[in-house]
């Protein structure tokens, strides 16, 4: 099976490869705003087409990794009313450890053409974007799909960068932004810092060298200011000058990934973090009543999805209620942190192929552009939503989270999103981010030296990605 998954895989490169070049070799249209568009061969006919509209498929195959879009749709779009009476829904979910949603993904795309059911959506993360939207997999939302230029307008710039191909086309729409913040203890803000006051804590927060004095005094008090190795690493990835690779295939380690190294290992030697890994039970549980540590840096989906429920003594699934009571909620609030930076997001791609091209477009349009709609989830669900003008509606309301302590943690991220730079992304950001982070995990644990991790970085690179040279 894993042969199969690797065979699979270096199909859909190959074909990838070969639809790049194809693309390169013939002539695009270009707009006098610097649209283009693929040859009139490439393209599926007209969204303008009512024929090819009429004749539509009667099931809606969308691909994705967990149950998070499929509440959204579900909420905001078929319970709306949006989807029509005589379509059936059809979730393919696969998880994504051991890059088990990506396999499928590839797997299927590759058979699209002969596929009696045909993925008409299938959702994409930030750091794999581009892998899939540099290819013609991937429609053009605005010349294929049919979204304007209008409707579009009120998204974060930087949600749109991301999915944009190499030659300027947008290839797929998120209904998230996710820009970050670091969440920490009231309680033990209270303690050793004297306040809990948001704006207070950012001030002895505001860069890397008043953190690491902060980090000092968690300490002395008994407190950990990180849980763990990888709490700060996207800060310091967003940060970055340059690419992971440059021009001619080589791979270039940032200096601020290197001072993520330096920090952490000195938090580690000091006791400043409690030496966990992401995603561990260790690390969830030093979000929860018993815990120990300052704070966690985490982006919009994190707090609402991930903190929250860390947080509580009596999970939900137990029946406990998301209230002041329940363990530590309430005892949480927000500041900026040292840095901007952003983490994560889902992007929702229409699959070339689809037979369901108008739903496919209702799709993007209700989740990722109407205002109303996207005002409403931020409302209900305390996501942040990729909308300009509906964040900022409710950064300047009364509104306030429970979660956060009554704060209205909505008006930070409305000013932290529009700094989001995302000019130094590239197709390599998940693997190359996982193997450094790996590799240094064990000069963190005291197993090899810096040396030694950075070569033992530079051989699994390698051999995932044999492309590339050192």
């Amino acid at each position: 099976m894993y042969l199969l998954k690797r065979v699979a895989a270096i199909i859909l490169l190959v074909a990838m490869v070969l639809s790049a070049a194809g693309c390169n070799s013939t002539t695009t249209n270009t707009g006098d705003n610097g649209d283009t568009t693929t040859p009139n061969a490439t393209q599926p006919a007209s969204t303008g087409d009512k024929t090819q509209e009429s004749q539509e498929g009667k099931v809606l195959r969308i691909y994705c990794w967990n149950d998070e879009f499929k509440s959204r749709f579900t909420d905001y779009f078929e319970k709306k009313g949006k989807l029509p009476s005589d379509v059936k829904v059809e979730w393919v979910i696969t998880p994504n450890q051991n890059n088990a949603y990506q396999n499928k993904l590839d797997e299927d795309l590759l058979n699209q053409d002969k596929a009696a059911e045909k993925i008409d959506i299938f959702l994409i993360e930030a750091d794999y974007a581009l892998k899939y939207v540099d290819t013609d997999y991937t429609l053009d939302v605005i010349n294929e799909v049919g979204l304007t230029k209008e409707e579009l307008a009120n998204q974060y710039k930087y949600t749109q960068e991301i999915a944009t191909d190499s030659q300027g086309r947008l290839k797929a729409v998120s209904w998230q932004a996710t820009p970050g913040l670091f969440a920490y203890r009231r309680s033990i803000a209270k303690e050793v810092l004297g306040t809990d006051d948001p704006v207070e804590v950012q001030k002895q927060l505001s860069d890397w060298d008043k953190f690491d004095a902060v980090a000092a005094k968690m300490y002395e008090k008994g407190y950990k200011m990180l849980s763990g190795y990888d709490d700060a690493f996207r800060v310091f990835s967003n940060n970055v000058s340059h690419p992971w690779v440059d021009e001619n295939n080589k791979i270039v380690i940032d200096p601020n990934l290197m001072r993520w190294v330096d920090q952490t290992k000195l938090y580690t030697e000091k006791g400043y973090n409690n030496k966990t890994s992401l995603w561990s039970a260790e690390w969830s549980a030093d979000q929860g009543p018993n815990g120990k540590v300052f704070g966690f840096f985490y982006s919009t989906w994190g707090i609402n999805f991930t903190l929250l429920g860390n947080s509580l003594a009596v999970p939900e699934s137990e029946g406990g209620k998301k209230e002041v009571g329940n363990g530590i909620f309430g005892d949480w609030a927000v500041c900026e942190g040292p840095q901007s930076y952003y983490w994560g997001g889902t992007w929702i791609c229409a699959a070339r192929g689809t037979d369901n091209i108008s739903l496919v477009r209702e799709v993007m349009r209700t989740l990722t552009c109407d205002a109303e709609t996207m005002k409403q989830i931020t409302i209900d669900t305390e996501d942040y939503t990729n909308n300009i003008k509906a964040m900022n509606e409710i950064a300047n309301s009364d509104y306030g989270s429970a979660f956060l302590g009554g704060q209205n943690h909505i008006a930070l991220f409305a000013s932290a999103a529009p700094k989001i730079d995302m000019s130094n992304i590239s197709k390599y950001d998940q693997g190359m981010n996982e193997e450094f982070q790996a590799a240094f995990k064990d000069y963190f644990d005291g197993n090899v030296t810096k040396e030694q991790a950075l070569e033992n970085f530079y051989t699994a690179v390698l051999e995932k990605y044999p492309n590339l040279s050192r």
